[in-house]
């Protein structure tokens, strides 16, 4: 290591040795020139008290200069502790390079910390997740046993089982692909009437045994959007009104900004349901991740998760969502589409 540290000395101070060398020799070539004898005697006494000087600062900043690197190459060989292991900074660009090193160990400090929390976020998640899917399963096994139902009964709520299985598997399949939605887009121009009846198709079997009555006022919406990820929106808002709705209606229609309906071509779209509403003061959080308020204490099978992966996949796709409810007096979701900013497309 000593050896390596000797060269780079070397091979980084040649140039100044250089100048100097080349200095004392045009001073004793000028005096040679003129033939000053004692000049050039008494220049040689100069020279040695010159050498003898520069030995010993050179010796000192050697010395400086193996310290220095000797604590480099520690917080290299330590990278965890190369903030407490660096050397003080002398020169300009030194004391740059240091600052560079310290802003960078910054952001890796902090994409450790925005990692580790993703980590513990998807961990709490799928922990939940796992309590989630165990009830349906249960309820599965339960109607399998039970040999006085009905064939009949025995199908449509096995059925709404399974497809409440599938439902958590989709969702946690959309909360793992959250992180790469960008790369997973396919934006086409799609009529939003057409995406929202494929949810409600889809959600069909749990309408039926619901016993709720579904309306869907036909209207027209085309935008350039996604239509996996925007109908997953939907399915989990369609999911959120049945969970929560226990008598009554669940609605599409469009409207205008203020949610109020309206025919014809529109840029909102409408799910409302008649159920429990939310909270006035649970409701500028909904969207947040984790955030389950009074209603998901309630319901302890709710993860906080449904609503902030709708505000994620909604502002990712350049659309919008926001609630309008009240404590025992239903929920409305306004899906926003901006139609316009895309008309040259």
């Amino acid at each position: 290591m000593d050896r390596i540290i000797i060269k780079s000395y070397i091979r980084d101070h040649i140039k100044q040795a250089g100048i100097l060398a080349l200095a004392v020799g045009i001073l004793f070539l000028v005096a040679g020139l003129y033939g000053y004898e004692g000049a050039m005697r008494n220049m040689s006494y100069a020279l040695l008290l010159i050498a003898f000087v520069c030995l010993c600062l050179l010796g000192a900043d050697f010395f400086l200069y193996h310290k220095k690197c000797k604590r480099l190459m520690e917080a290299v060989e330590h990278p965890a502790e190369a903030a407490e292991r660096l050397p003080q900074a002398g020169s300009l660009p030194e004391r740059l390079l240091l600052a560079l090193a310290g802003e960078q160990e910054k952001e890796r400090r902090r994409l450790v910390t925005e990692y580790d929390g993703k980590k513990m976020d998807m961990s709490d998640y799928y922990t939940m997740w796992t309590h989630q899917i165990k009830t349906p399963i249960a309820a599965l096994r339960l109607l399998l046993a039970d040999s006085q139902i009905q064939e009949g009964q025995l199908r449509q709520k096995a059925g709404e089982e399974l497809f409440k299985i599938e439902q958590y598997a989709e969702m946690a399949l959309g909360y793992a692909r959250l992180e790469s939605l960008s790369s997973d887009l396919l934006l086409k121009r799609q009529e939003v009437f057409r995406i929202a009846r494929q949810a409600v198709k889809k959600y069909g079997v749990l309408f039926i045994g619901s016993g709720l009555s579904f309306s869907m006022e036909e209207f027209s919406c085309q935008v350039v959007t996604d239509e996996k990820w925007l109908c997953l929106v939907m399915e989990q808002i369609l999911s959120n009104a049945l969970k929560y709705t226990r008598e009554g209606r669940i609605c599409i229609y469009g409207a205008d900004e203020e949610g109020r309906r309206r025919t014809g071509p529109v840029s909102y779209v409408v799910i409302e349901d008649s159920g429990i509403g939310i909270r006035a003061e649970d409701l500028p959080r909904i969207f947040e991740r984790g955030f389950t308020g009074y209603n998901g204490r309630m319901d302890k099978r709710s993860t906080g998760i449904g609503l902030y992966l709708c505000r994620q996949i909604m502002d990712r796709l350049g659309h919008t969502i926001r609630a309008q409810s009240r404590e025992g007096g239903g929920t409305r979701m306004i899906l926003g589409f901006e139609q316009e900013r895309f008309e040259d497309m």
